[in-house]
């Protein structure tokens, strides 16, 4: 378990790490040349999402903030499930 105010001293660190992260997948999203690239990148992009806005959440200790997140999360996995049957059915013609 990490104290809380451990955590606070890095958490300028790790949003600028997250942040970086999520320019580098938006730039990945723009430029790939096939959709599963493109996809692999939106997930990874989510996820950093989801992570800072846990961060901000603990930052503020504010549970509140935190119900962004599971729409969040429900929306990359329908978005992959979409996609995986997408592709599925260009296969099988």
């Amino acid at each position: 378990m990490v104290a809380l105010e451990a955590l606070e001293s890095i958490l300028p660190f790790l949003t600028g790490l997250f942040t970086l992260a999520m320019v580098i997948y938006t730039l990945r999203v723009f430029t790939s040349r096939n959709l599963g690239d493109a996809v692999l990148a939106i997930d990874a992009l989510t996820v950093d999402l989801i992570v800072l806005m846990i961060l901000v959440a603990l930052h503020y200790r504010s549970p509140y903030l935190l119900i962004g997140v599971i729409p969040l999360a429900a929306w990359i996995l329908i978005l992959d499930l979409a996609v995986a049957r997408y592709l599925e059915k260009r296969w099988v013609k």
